[in-house]
């Protein structure tokens, strides 16, 4: 196995928790370079379901270092949350998960200017309301505080005083309770926290010396990336595999594959364009076998045919070794299925997406019609085993993509997976 990044090609909710648990068995180091705990990376193992926000997915293997890098933004209070029902259900995390002291905190005060910017806007964004976008403006107006300073009492009084001033405004609440409140969450977990607080960068390059195998975990997807995503309907840090370099403290060249993650039909939570979107019956039955409902949010995700001009811009951007398809199980009963291939506008086809917002609900799909295997696939163990309709399918995403399929996931348990 060579170092590899995991990426979402879509626009997220691909199914990456359960690749990156599934590759980390032959993984040493799992390391999570962006985002924060607006992610939910759902993991079916030995009949439990786990859902992971902010700690690796690879977490479940036992014997593995896991590390949160300096580019996610992080919740120290729901990290403690989400580390003790791991504790709980028998996973011992000590002396094996580790998070960057550059990594910025989610504090109360983001989720408060979160939610109210949220609530007071025209065009809704569709944000989960953790405060990841305000603790990376925070990051890029150098007013947030690291993990380094978090843990340090002295420091982290001063820089919170001097923060709730600044912010005091736009709060528009009652500070000194408000700072009240956040000293004492934050001294209930901080002895506890001190324990997994590392220079995650040189352990990194420490294990990369030493000839370790590393797969990089992204949140999100590439549709959601600031820079060259569907803006401004995206998350406030950049998901592709090039940001898993500055996100986790190490050099170009450490990377040798980059796998990229795409469903078999496509789905999107929240605001923003979706060019295959079907607010019909066949979206709902995609829901419904699907299970289509955010990890971290409950919602229901909008549903639509694979798109394949977004998971070729993914791949670009990506550079895409392969591809790991998963939920091709979900199409199972389809009759017919819809592959977009391009987009008309202005009597014009395009085989990119718009960077100008005002462009996006113009847009018309440009589909190619497949026959359905309308057999099981959950049962294959082996690609000769899928049905041969379901292979040309595959094979139809290939061509049009550009990028093999180097891995079939037929249901959501780590075993359900095909690796050609």
């Amino acid at each position: 196995m060579k170092n590899c990044a995991i990426v979402g090609t879509q626009w997220g909710d691909e199914g990456k928790g359960k690749i990156v648990h599934f590759l980390a068995e032959k993984a040493d180091v799992i390391v999570r370079y962006q985002g924060g705990n607006n992610a939910g990376h759902t993991i079916i193992f030995d009949g439990k379901k786990f859902v992971c926000h902010l700690i690796p997915s690879g977490i479940l293997e036992n014997d593995k270092i896991c590390l949160i890098g300096n580019g996610v933004v992080f919740d120290p209070i729901e990290f403690i949350n989400e580390l003790e029902e791991l504790e709980q259900a028998g996973y011992s995390c000590k002396g094996r998960l580790f998070v960057s002291d550059c990594a910025h905190t989610i504090l109360p005060y983001h989720r408060l200017l979160d939610a109210a910017k949220e609530k007071a806007a025209k065009n809704k964004i569709g944000t989960t309301k953790k405060g990841i976008g305000p603790a990376y403006t925070d990051k890029a107006a150098r007013q947030g505080i690291r993990l380094a300073e978090y843990i340090d009492d002295d420091a982290f009084q001063k820089l919170l005083s001097a923060n709730l001033e600044s912010k005091a405004e736009d709060l528009n609440c009652d500070i000194k309770a408000l700072k009240s409140e956040i000293m004492e969450g934050r001294n209930a977990i901080v002895a506890k926290l001190r324990n997994f607080v590392a220079d995650t960068s040189i352990l990194l390059a420490d294990a990369i010396k030493d000839d370790k195998k590393v797969v990089f975990e992204s949140a999100q997807g590439t549709m959601l990336d600031i820079d060259h995503g569907t803006y401004p309907f995206v998350t406030s840090s950049n998901p592709v595999s090039g940001a898993a370099y500055c996100g986790s403290g190490i050099g170009p060249g450490a990377i040798q594959e980059v796998i990229g993650i795409a469903k078999a039909y496509t789905t999107r939570v929240g605001e923003g364009p979706f060019p295959t979107e079907l607010d019909d019956a066949i979206g709902q039955k995609m829901r419904k076998i699907g299970g289509e409902f955010g990890a971290t949010t409950g919602r229901p995700r909008r549903c639509g045919w694979f798109d394949a001009v977004v998971v070729r811009t993914a791949a670009r951007l990506n550079s895409l070794t392969g591809i790991a398809l998963t939920k091709i199980d979900v199409l199972d009963s389809f009759e017919k299925i819809k592959v977009c291939v391009g987009y008309k506008m202005q009597g014009k086809t395009l085989t990119a997406m718009p960077a100008n917002r005002f462009a996006y609900e113009q847009l018309q799909p440009e589909y190619i019609e497949l026959d359905g295997w309308m057999s099981d696939t959950s049962s294959a163990t082996s690609y000769q085993d899928l049905p041969k309709k379901a292979q040309d399918y595959i094979a139809k995403l290939e061509e049009l993509c550009e990028v093999p399929v180097q891995i079939v996931s037929v249901g959501p348990d780590k075993a359900a997976t095909i690796v050609r």
